[in-house]
């Protein structure tokens, strides 16, 4: 692929992975196919959407499932939000957790 096309793809799905991590994923994109590579950043979750249903209905695991987390997401739904400990420490750290996961994805997913 083009540096052209991976800094494109960077500036598109960048603010959904970690920003430690963006200059081993642009290396490794160098290296890429580009439908490929847009595919897979297309399956993408939203940082900005997983806080959205932390605020709104984070004490149901919502937000935890969302992002693929099942088996915290109904542990949180069993426990009321941890006593909403849980829910309110999740407000702040779900975005974080959200570009983890997609790096995960990204980096599982795809043969770099």
């Amino acid at each position: 692929m083009e540096a052209n096309q991976v800094d494109q793809l960077l500036m598109i799905y960048g603010n959904k992975l970690p920003a430690s991590s963006l200059p081993v994923v642009r290396e490794r994109l160098l290296n890429m196919d580009y439908n490929v590579a847009n595919m897979a950043f297309g399956q993408m979750k939203d940082p900005t959407i997983s806080l959205i249903l932390s605020i709104l209905v984070g004490g149901y695991g919502v937000d935890r499932i969302y992002i693929g987390d099942v088996g915290l997401g109904v542990l949180k739904l069993l426990t009321c939000g941890g006593c909403s400990i849980w829910w309110l420490v999740d407000m702040f750290l779900i975005m974080d957790r959200t570009r983890e996961k997609n790096l995960e994805e990204l980096v599982g997913n795809v043969v770099f």
